[in-house]
Parts: C-alpha cells; sequence; structure tokens
C-alpha cells in the first residue's frame, strides 16, 4: 500500500527534528515565494544560484573563490539534501516519493531548499531510490556541467556519495550507525551512479569507527587554508581521519 501525502511529510518533519544539518521547506501547496528557483529552471539560473553560494562563502570564510568551487560547494549541498528527500522516507518507512525537478527549489540568496509534496509515494527497493534520485539528478548535472567543469564520473560519483552519505547520517543521527550503513550500502554501484558505499572500520583510540572514501571531492578543501579536505574525502587519508577522529 502506498504512502499518503501526509505520511510523507510526517517523515520529512520527523528528519528534519533528527538532523539539524538538513533543513527543508516543506510545502503541501502553492510555491514557497517570489525568487525561488525550481529545479527544472537551473540552467537558465545557474550564474544567479553559484554567485548566491560564492556570496555565502565570502561572507563565512573571508575569500573569493572562483565559481566552480562556489558550484560545487552548492551542487554538493543541494545533492546531499536532495538524496534525504528520496532516501530519508524510504531508510525510516521503506517508501521512496517521486521527486519531480517542478517540485523543489532554491533560493539564490540563502542557499535554502524548499519542496512540495505531491501525491502518495510507492513501498520501493534500493533500486527504485537510486531511478528517483538519479532522475531528478539528471537535469541539475546538466544544468551545473558548464560551470564545475567536470566529467561525468567526478558528477554521478557526487550523486552516489551524497545518497550514501545523507542515509549513513541519518541513521548516525537515530543511533542506529551500523544499520543505517548497511541498509546505505545497498544504494551504489549501479548506472548512471558511480562507486558503491565501501565502507569499513578504523580504530581510534582503542574503539571502532566506521568511515569510507568518496567517488568525487566537493571542494570544500579549494575555499582556503582554514577549510580542511573533509573527513571522507580521497585527499584524506587514513592516518589523517584517525588523528582528527581522536580530537573529536
Amino acid at each position: 500500500m502506498a504512502g499518503t501525502m501526509n505520511e510523507v511529510t510526517g517523515l520529512y518533519r520527523r528528519m528534519a527534528g533528527a538532523c539539524p544539518a538538513w533543513q527543508v521547506r516543506v510545502l503541501t501547496e502553492g510555491r514557497p515565494g517570489a525568487g525561488w528557483v525550481p529545479a527544472a529552471r537551473f540552467a537558465d539560473s545557474v550564474d544567479e544560484l553559484v554567485a548566491g553560494e560564492a556570496a555565502r562563502i565570502r561572507e563565512r570564510h573571508g575569500r573569493a573563490v572562483p565559481a566552480r568551487v562556489a558550484g560545487s560547494r552548492l551542487l554538493h549541498h543541494y545533492l546531499w539534501s536532495v538524496g534525504l528527500l528520496v532516501g530519508g522516507p524510504w531508510y525510516l518507512a521503506g517508501l521512496v516519493p517521486d521527486l519531480p525537478a517542478a517540485a523543489v527549489w532554491l533560493e539564490p540568496a540563502t542557499g535554502e531548499l524548499a519542496v512540495r509534496v505531491g501525491g502518495p509515494a510507492e513501498h520501493g527497493d534500493a533500486g527504485r531510490v537510486r531511478a528517483a534520485v538519479a532522475d531528478h539528478a539528471q537535469g541539475v548535472l546538466a544544468a551545473f556541467r558548464p560551470v564545475l567543469r567536470r566529467g561525468e564520473r567526478a558528477l554521478w560519483g557526487m550523486v552516489t556519495d551524497d545518497l550514501i552519505s545523507g542515509v549513513w547520517h541519518l541513521g548516525r543521527m537515530l543511533g542506529r550507525e551500523e544499520h543505517a550503513v548497511r541498509r546505505a550500502a545497498e544504494l551504489g554501484g549501479l548506472a548512471p551512479m558511480v562507486g558503491s558505499a565501501d565502507f569499513r572500520c578504523l580504530e581510534v583510540d582503542g574503539r571502532p569507527e566506521l568511515t569510507r572514501t568518496r567517488v568525487s571531492c566537493c571542494l570544500y578543501y579549494a575555499i582556503g587554508p582554514a577549510t580542511p579536505a573533509c573527513l571522507t574525502c580521497p585527499r584524506t587519508g587514513d592516518a589523517e581521519r584517525v588523528r582528527r577522529l581522536a580530537e573529536g
């Protein structure tokens, strides 16, 4: 039996309560307001969207960055959020919402996302999650590609990474990290996705800590000296991961 619109909305509210880092405005009708750009129109507005991210980076870090860096950071933020819009309800209740490009928006000045919950969500497996995310991501990647100047493997690797890491993060915030890792491991590996989860354990002060290495880099390190590569970045070796995990 399909999940109702109210069930999906309730799952999104549960996710927002559990994950302070995941904040998406959830609508059941209409649009979020003037100035918001739907994903279906990203190609027409990508310069405005990237300029907004560059301005936020300059405000937070005091540094001007090239458009390809700002664009990579914004695309990572968007794909991680969208990955949870699909993967979160699947992880929590086995439901896979449809996510048409006309039902998700970005606010250029703030980077905030909004989603309009549509019809009922069907129950589905990991393959259905991958298909829904890939369907949505295809047009988004096409819109950002000219700015990022990155190849297909890097872009689809980011889609895979952000879908997997979103489910992992949600499970960790709910105190179910090992269970979330098992479910997230189902989500990679098949085209057009690139790469797999490949979770592994590191020993940190005598305790196991789960980690994985992303297929694609989000360029956080490129903002400046005060922004080191992420803990799961291909640029970060295991010795550095252990050191940073031990420091908390």
